[in-house]
């Protein structure tokens, strides 16, 4: 049963320039398959929920066959770990809710691929050739952001979790990884309650002033990928032994 799951993840089948360009492709795609979910897109048209859904299952399936083995197995376990994320952030705490009663089902799958496009934008020979100096800009540019939303915006969320994520950052060495995908994060959250997708509520736990949506939020991605790199070396070993 290994060996054939493992056909899937099989590092010899991965195209780097498709990969390269799905991943480049991820803001153009961000906006039209949230505007196609967006509230006006339902009221002026039908409800493009399905279409939505369709559309993110498609590309996580296009990006997933394109990369390597490696972010294929993140992008895997990703889909079940941010479903699990959704239960208890949304769910369970209720921190932001989505236009609908329900999870959209593209919703794992939009987490994996923004992963999967911050990964690969952090392996790009600028970035990596440019490490140091990025290292700074990034870190000085998510200082100030996190700064002006809690100010500006009395987003009290994006100052506590901010700072938690510079703590991870310090934890590790503030790899560009954690930023290009932080990157992301902030894009797709800022389209999605844009076209209200989801709407992050006024105050979390009833007592923490947030923004709609808290930059702070790229906390929670850090975190995850933290949980994700640990999962696929056990995965590897599991295998092996099988």
């Amino acid at each position: 049963m290994y060996k054939t799951f493992a056909v899937l993840f099989d590092n010899k089948a991965h195209n780097e320039s498709l990969k390269i360009f799905f991943a480049a492709l991820f803001p153009l795609f961000t906006l039209f398959a949230l505007g196609i979910d967006s509230v006006s897109f339902a009221k002026n048209y039908f409800d493009g929920r399905t279409l939505t859904n369709v559309l993110a299952i498609a590309y996580f399936v296009l990006f997933f066959f394109a990369s390597q083995s490696y972010l294929r197995k993140l992008m895997f376990c990703m889909v079940f770990l941010s479903y699990i994320g959704e239960l208890l952030f949304c769910k369970l705490l209720g921190m932001y809710h989505y236009r609908t009663e329900f999870i959209p089902l593209y919703v794992p799958f939009g987490h994996a691929i923004v992963y999967a496009s911050g990964f690969v934008l952090s392996e790009s020979s600028f970035l990596m050739k440019r490490d140091a100096h990025f290292k700074k800009i990034f870190s000085f540019s998510f200082a100030l952001l996190f700064l002006a939303v809690g100010i500006l915006l009395k987003d009290v969320f994006s100052l506590i979790f901010g700072l938690l994520f510079f703590v991870l950052m310090k934890r590790k060495k503030g790899q560009i990884l954690y930023y290009t995908i932080a990157l992301c994060v902030i894009f797709i959250e800022l389209v999605g309650t844009y076209f209200k997708c989801w709407t992050w509520i006024p105050k979390t736990f009833n007592l923490i002033p947030a923004a709609n949506p808290p930059m702070g939020a790229v906390f929670f991605y850090a975190g995850g990928d933290v949980i994700l790199v640990k999962i696929v070396p056990l995965w590897k070993s599991n295998v092996q032994q099988s």
